[in-house]
């Protein structure tokens, strides 16, 4: 071998982070690699909590997080502090993840240096650009400029297949059931402060998603406040977001409600052991419905569309969208439905086998023709 092979992983929000650190740990181990970590900080302070867990130092930090940024700002900084590193480094190969601001323009800024770029987590679709909103063309945007491209199902080779790409795709499953397996193994957590009654079945709430602020957050907060008046055996735990206009809605509906607890958001060994001491996850988060199946707990997705419809469709997640109604009665089921709520957390988890960084190593060596 002439020299090694100069990688650049990228990213900026926490969930991209729990998906990428453990990648940026498996090739840093191979002698052939020469690997740098690029962080934006889209996210700053969940992001930081993830790098810390995995004990990752970024070679370059961008701490781009500004209050209330919008996609216009975010996008032409991304773009613009990208480039600098870009032309200076001269990468073989740059590593985005996902559907988010950070991997989209980070991919954008890649092609525009004519640097090669592979995706992890590609072939994610819902075909609704508005579905998710801006992730959907994100997705699109970045797939259409890599030359490699890591999908974690089936269904999303079929999606790259169709969409007219001839070549550079593989089915690796998803980098997400890797870290989870790696932290719940090696990093568990004490949830005392967090105040749990262990004669109550723990239902486990995120929502965050852009596309809920307003109307659709507000039908998910009345339709769980229901559902505790209803079940006295049950208690809410909702870890919020930041961002304001999630708990300028959630906070005056749910504050002071018995059995509800509205918490600080978990870095992600918490709340990864939280998973798997709940009865049901109900959730608008992607990764959730990927890892929430691996620990065998049944997943009712707060969204009206998914571009992870393979849960689904093996049985352990179900969408139920945001309607206070079908929110209420598809809880309700799981609660009385014995036979049901074993066969979701039965169901096979299509999302991969924990060794998904092993197949993407092993490709990107065969790709720079390395023995």
């Amino acid at each position: 071998m002439d020299k090694k092979i100069k990688i650049a992983l990228i990213f900026g929000t926490r969930p991209e982070a729990i998906k990428m650190c453990p990648l940026v740990k498996k090739l840093k181990e191979n002698i052939f690699f020469k690997v740098y970590t690029i962080v934006t900080a889209q996210h700053r302070q969940m992001l930081d909590s993830v790098l810390e867990l995995f004990e990752i130092k970024p070679d370059f930090d961008l701490n781009l997080m500004k209050p209330n940024q919008n996609l216009w700002e975010l996008s032409s900084d991304i773009l613009l502090k990208t480039k600098e590193i870009f032309e200076k480094e001269n990468f073989d190969l740059v590593l985005v993840h996902g559907d988010t601001t950070t991997a989209s323009l980070s991919a954008l800024s890649a092609f525009y240096s004519r640097t090669k770029i592979g995706h992890i987590e590609a072939g994610l679709r819902t075909f609704d650009k508005n579905y998710p909103f801006p992730e959907e063309i994100n997705r699109v945007l970045v797939d259409s400029v890599s030359d490699l491209m890591f999908c974690p199902t089936d269904k999303a080779v079929q999606n790259i297949i169709n969409s007219g790409i001839r070549k550079g795709y593989y089915k690796t499953g998803n980098t997400v059931i890797d870290a989870l397996f790696y932290v719940v193994n090696n990093k568990p957590v004490n949830l005392d402060f967090i105040g749990l009654n262990n004669n109550l079945k723990t239902v486990l709430l995120t929502s965050h998603r852009r596309e809920n602020f307003g109307k659709p957050l507000e039908n998910i907060c009345l339709a769980i406040k229901e559902l505790i008046k209803k079940n006295k055996d049950i208690e809410i735990v909702y870890p919020m977001h930041l961002n304001p206009n999630v708990r300028n809605t959630v906070i005056p509906i749910l504050k002071d409600t018995e059995r509800i607890k509205l918490i600080e958001p978990l870095d992600y060994a918490p709340f990864c052991t939280l998973m798997k001491k709940s009865h049901i996850i109900l959730t608008d988060s992607g990764g959730i419905q990927e890892e929430a199946p691996a620990l065998g707990k049944p997943v009712l997705v707060l969204r009206e569309e998914t571009e992870r419809p393979e849960a689904i469709e093996y049985g352990g997640v179900e969408l139920v969208g945001t309607n206070k109604k079908k929110i209420i009665n598809s809880v309700q089921e799981l609660l009385d439905n014995k036979e049901k709520y074993q066969k979701m957390s039965k169901a096979i988890n299509p999302y991969g086998d924990g060794h998904a960084c092993e197949y993407i190593e092993k490709i990107i060596l065969d790709y720079f023709h390395q023995d």
